[in-house]
């Protein structure tokens, strides 16, 4: 390299700074590097002499007390350092009134009887953020009260704390509402002693033309005793399932009649539907509004973020707050969160998976969590697009996109490139002068990461064969030039179907800018071994990959130049994985 100008001396020192600012005064070499390579391009070829200069001007800033870099920096760029805040991260907005409780609590509660999905991100990582943003309690509630119509599955227990764990969100406690029925009997007894709370054996058709017209059913105004008779009597067998269901006292006039003396417990014949985990010990169930509303009460939790569709579910359990003398948690209500081309039906992803529509709770056609993590699609980046979301109430609508942006920006400084060759037919290059030597970087702008190797030799005297894809004829024209990435320009001689000629023009980058030849990649043959990546859509690529992808483990994620991100499942002679996106 040619002595340093001043200019890029300058430039470097000014990364080097701003990193420190952002560090605590300790720049690091690899971002100020990446910095400098994509604002000047030009100097890839020489970036070995580069790090050298870049790792002599950090020691330098390095050396530097951070009241002094801080100095330079708002002396010298401060546009710079705005423009670093405005990249910052964004936070939640504060909650309301946490003043008025000691402790903070949030809680996510599934019922298990689907795997978890995207949409269920928003509540989960919220709760879990506010918890941790007031240094609070995170509880994971799983709501089980149902073995008829939303039947738990003893399997999706499992998978929804694994999901919570891979997502960053451990939770502080843990409760199963199937285990807590005993407390459900408490209160519902309590209700009905003081009169808020009745028996109703009426017709499911007789009760509804009663509440529309805002008119008590004749159950409603019997003495307490005689609803606590009924009620053993839910107990102890001698209702049939819809025969008798506990309401709890509202107002007959509310607007909404969805509101007006709401159901709390019904009885299930759990001979024909036992519960996966209490089996038929109990026949009477409480209700969402029920256990959720008590619950919320007896765990502590100070505020409820969920969905506005639970607007209504507030009003109803605010009249049984009211009941027992409660005061009721704060409540945040956030809009509908819609992502374009997501299946986000939990009854059909269920249907599908069954039917063998689907492979399995990971087919890549689905928006679950297990599918997200087999393709390579990042927790980070799932929390970073719902807390930019955040708990706004007016409705959001997604794309695959905005999650891939958040995805694309957390793996790209960090993972290894490789070559992978679609569709693959044969390069021959003829005229080789010499045995070539391409050392290419894992990372372009992380040198430190290492190199992958390889020896091009000359086969039949002047001749090297490679492996190409044929997506890219489009792009050879008998006559033109073309790049091979990081190794040497070519003329093309022949193009057909599955085959092209050409032959060896010049090694230098700047005589294929100068001649704006297309860049291709390649895999040497002989240098190969085979891939075949499933794409989204359950589709696969087949290919071969670099003989340097040997050395990948399952589960790591890189990106298969001018391919896109991928997650390695498996390697097994022939490497199997799974695209993430572009």
């Amino acid at each position: 390299m040619t002595e340093p100008t001043k200019e890029i001396e300058e430039l470097i020192r000014k990364f080097a700074l701003l990193n420190a600012v952002k560090h605590e005064g300790k720049a690091q070499s690899g971002p100020v590097i990446g910095k400098l390579l994509a604002e000047k391009p030009e100097l890839r070829a020489k970036a070995r002499e580069i790090t050298a200069l870049v790792n002599k001007i950090v020691g330098e800033v390095n050396s530097l007390p951070l009241s002094e870099q801080k100095r330079i920096v708002e002396e010298k760029w401060p546009e710079a350092l705005v423009k670093e805040k405005v990249e910052e991260e964004k936070k939640l907005p504060p909650l309301p009134n946490v003043d008025k409780y000691k402790t903070v609590v949030t809680r996510f509660s599934p019922n298990p009887d689907c795997v978890l999905h995207l949409g269920s991100a928003r509540a989960i990582i919220l709760c879990h953020e506010y918890a941790r943003m007031y240094r609070g309690k995170f509880i994971l509630r799983f709501e089980d009260t149902d073995p008829k119509l939303k039947r738990p599955v003893p399997e999706f227990y499992d998978s929804i704390r694994e999901d919570l764990m891979w997502l960053g969100c451990k939770p502080d406690e843990e409760y199963i509402q199937s285990d807590r029925i005993p407390i459900y009997y408490e209160y519902a007894e309590k209700l009905i002693n003081d009169g808020n709370a009745y028996v109703c054996i009426c017709t499911p058709q007789a009760f509804r033309e009663k509440i529309l017209a805002q008119k008590p059913c004749p159950c409603r105004d019997l003495p307490p005793e005689t609803h606590m008779e009924r009620w053993q009597r839910m107990l102890d067998g001698e209702y049939n399932e819809g025969e008798a269901v506990v309401r709890i006292k509202t107002d007959l006039n509310h607007p909404n009649p969805a509101v007006r003396d709401w159901p709390a417990l019904r009885i299930i014949d759990t001979e024909e539907y036992p519960h996966p985990r209490v089996g038929s010990k109990y026949r009477v169930w409480p209700l969402y509004n029920f256990a959720c509303g008590l619950d919320d009460h007896l765990m502590g939790v100070t505020h409820i973020i969920r969905g506005k569709e639970h607007l209504t579910n507030m009003v109803r359990q605010k009249y049984m707050y009211s009941h027992l003398g409660w005061e009721y948690p704060e409540a945040i209500h956030y809009g509908r969160l819609k992502i374009v081309g997501a299946y986000l039906s939990k009854s059909k992803i269920v249907q599908g998976v069954k039917g063998g529509l689907y492979t399995g709770w990971d087919d890549p056609r689905l928006a679950t969590f297990a599918a997200l993590r087999k393709r390579g699609i990042t927790p980070a980046a799932i929390k970073r697009l719902i807390i930019d979301v955040g708990p706004k109430t007016s409705d959001v609508v997604l794309s695959w996109e905005n999650l891939y942006a958040y995805n694309r920006k957390i793996l790209d400084p960090e993972v290894n490139r490789y070559f992978f060759v679609q569709t693959p037919i044969q390069l021959t290059v003829h005229g080789l002068p010499r045995t070539f030597i391409a050392k290419i970087r894992l990372h372009p702008e992380r040198p430190e990461r290492g190199f992958k190797e390889y020896v091009i030799k000359t086969s039949e005297g002047d001749t090297a064969l490679f492996w190409i894809s044929r997506n890219d004829l489009k792009s050879l024209t008998v006559g033109k030039a073309v790049r091979l990435m990081e190794l040497f320009n070519i003329k093309i001689e022949s193009v057909e179907a599955y085959a092209v000629e050409a032959s060896f023009l010049s090694e230098s980058y700047e005589d294929a800018k100068r001649m704006d030849a297309p860049l291709i990649h390649w895999v040497p043959i002989g240098d190969d071994m085979p891939c075949q990546v499933v794409m989204p859509d359950a589709a696969t690529v087949e290919g071969v990959a670099e003989k340097a992808c040997k050395n990948l483990k399952s589960g790591d994620i890189v990106q298969f130049e001018r391919f896109g991100f991928v997650r390695i499942e498996r390697l097994d002679g022939k490497i199997l994985a799974y695209f993430a996106h572009k």
